[in-house]
């Protein structure tokens, strides 16, 4: 028999031993949560020897312990549920169901499509038609930080499965507890009640897990990240206890050394970043205006200086200041324009070279050739190629390719 759900405060509790496998123990009652529905295991000890894990099989709570137990069928065994990671798991569960109310308020089309807690997160997996934003997610963690402030009863009945599953207004765990309520003619519902605007409860589901009884044990709720674990499915992930906390205090330095840098406070931050952004735009802009200038310029002087090499005119010479990318374009449109073939080669981190052709001579070609020279490697089509890794000058490289 288990009674940890219903009971979550017990910590201590005398048993006796029904069955005893290696280190499996069956115990006549328990208060030992075993692992369901998103919910670890509890935590503790069984005659003094730690459990690391409970299981339910074939209807028995089953302990998995550290060792093998010097215990035997019928004896009497005290028992004791580790209570800093049960009351973090209560706490954690409880959570769990107080976001999912304030989903109820913000996203349309709402399901609950699982749930898991481990120690340092919780996540919570939502069905919605609603994308779940930046916005959201604050809107998310204000609405569940509120309920926890007002101190929303937290309940717990046993309700005949087929009526609760009739009820609109519970809510059902489509993933982790699948299976869980298959067989049971009843079901827990977990209320987290108190007056809300529309009039219902915060929040109805059908569970198993353990629950503070009022949402201000809960503590601060802190939402840590979003995902999208699969199709129709959004993950919010959050943290509560200490690690909620140092989630906060992080956010809140990090907020205050950004708003320092930017010479502003917190509350303009947002301003500010738009402000700085779009005038990096400007001036990025600026900068790609002034590099097409450059080669612009530097293209007219190496256009008094081509080259003719193996029948074919050739624009051979070095840039500064610009990386391969920034060329592709220019060159593109310059060869068969000014030259059968465009050659323009610098530096940036290593030694580069850009290549275009009208098409007689493979572009890939002319890289082959230098790379096989300098090293170095690269490739592209016939009309455009590119090549880095060079070990040599961009001088050298316009005086191999002149002579």
């Amino acid at each position: 028999m288990t009674r940890a759900p219903a009971e979550p405060y017990e910590r201590s509790f005398e048993a006796t031993v029904d069955s005893v496998d290696g280190r499996e123990v069956v115990l006549s009652e328990t208060y030992f949560y075993a692992e369901s529905g998103g919910q670890p295991a509890d935590r503790g000890t069984v005659g003094g020897v730690q459990v690391a894990d409970v299981q339910k099989r074939d209807g028995d709570v089953v302990h998995v312990l550290d060792a093998d137990p010097s215990l035997s069928a019928g004896e009497a065994v005290s028992c004791e549920v580790d209570d800093a990671f049960r009351t973090y798991c209560m706490r954690a569960h409880t959570a769990s169901h107080v976001l999912y109310g304030a989903g109820r308020r913000v996203l349309d089309d709402l399901g609950y499509g699982g749930f898991d807690i481990d120690d340092e997160k919780v996540r919570i997996d939502f069905t919605t038609s609603t994308e779940i934003d930046d916005d959201a997610l604050v809107e998310l963690e204000r609405l569940a930080n509120r309920a926890v402030w007002e101190s929303r009863p937290v309940s717990w009945e046993q309700v005949d499965r087929d009526e609760a599953a009739e009820r609109e207004a519970v809510a059902f765990n489509t993933k982790t507890e699948e299976g869980v309520f298959d067989d049971a003619e009843e079901v827990r519902v977990v209320t987290i009640g108190g007056e809300t605007a529309d009039g219902d409860p915060w929040d109805v589901a059908a569970c198993g897990g353990t629950h503070v009884r009022n949402t201000k044990e809960v503590g601060p709720v802190t939402v840590l990240d979003r995902s999208n674990p699969g199709e129709g499915l959004t993950r919010v992930e959050f943290a509560v206890g200490p690690r909620a906390i140092r989630e906060r205090r992080a956010e809140k330095a990090a907020a205050l050394d950004a708003a320092r840098a930017a010479g502003t406070s917190v509350g303009d931050l947002a301003d500010e970043v738009e402000r700085l952004t779009a005038e990096l735009e400007s001036v990025e802009s600026e900068l790609a205006d002034a590099k097409a200038d450059l080669v612009d310029a530097r293209v007219a002087e190496l256009a008094e200086e081509t080259v003719e090499r193996d029948g074919r005119e050739w624009l051979v010479g070095t840039v500064d200041g610009v990386g391969p990318n920034e060329l592709d374009d220019r060159v593109r449109e310059l060869a068969g324009e000014v030259a059968d073939v465009v050659v323009l080669t610098g530096e940036d981190g290593a030694t580069f070279l850009v290549v275009g052709t009208d098409g007689d001579l493979g572009a890939g070609d002319v890289v082959d050739e230098v790379t096989g020279e300098f090293g170095g490697g690269g490739g592209g089509s016939p009309t455009f190629a590119q090549g880095g890794g060079l070990d040599a000058a961009p001088e050298d490289v316009v005086a191999y390719l002149r002579e």
